[in-house]
């Protein structure tokens, strides 16, 4: 294992045996459910969003270290983002995990996730968190706001 192959697995477990943001929010604005049936990882991530702005996140669930470590990383990078960086983050995430080249300058522990790719069939255990967020921010563009 490369030493930066190894810094991956230590962020990575690092995230999954203390998550940031794990829980779930009392009245949030939206909250949607994520399912992997293939290997039954499970996410639930609620937000708060005021003035277009992610003002809290949290996400609760089980399911693998990868899933659970996803989840806590995007937390920490969505919150205090407007809905539309949210969604930029989220393409910029799915482009990482097909290996295309991410123009983003700053995942920061996010980028640990791209030595997933090497084990195709994780992918979906680290993308799970990220299309629960995207359906989530969906139905919350669909929403009166007033």
């Amino acid at each position: 294992m490369s030493a930066l192959d190894e810094l991956y697995r230590e962020v990575i477990l690092e995230h999954y045996k203390s998550p940031r943001n794990q829980g779930r929010l009392v009245e949030p604005d939206v909250a949607t459910r994520g399912h992997n049936p293939l290997c039954g990882d499970d996410i639930e991530i609620s937000l708060d969003v005021e003035s277009d702005v992610v003002t809290d996140i949290r996400f609760q669930g089980k399911g693998c270290s990868i899933s659970q470590a996803s989840a806590s990383m995007l937390t920490e990078a969505v919150k205090g983002k407007t809905t539309e960086e949210a969604r930029e983050l989220i393409s910029a995430f799915k482009s990482m995990m097909r290996g295309d080249t991410v123009s983003l300058s700053d995942l920061g522990d996010i980028e640990a996730l791209q030595g997933v790719r090497k084990y195709p069939v994780r992918i979906k255990c680290a993308l799970l968190a990220w299309t629960t967020l995207q359906e989530g921010l969906d139905i919350y563009a669909r929403t009166d706001h007033s």
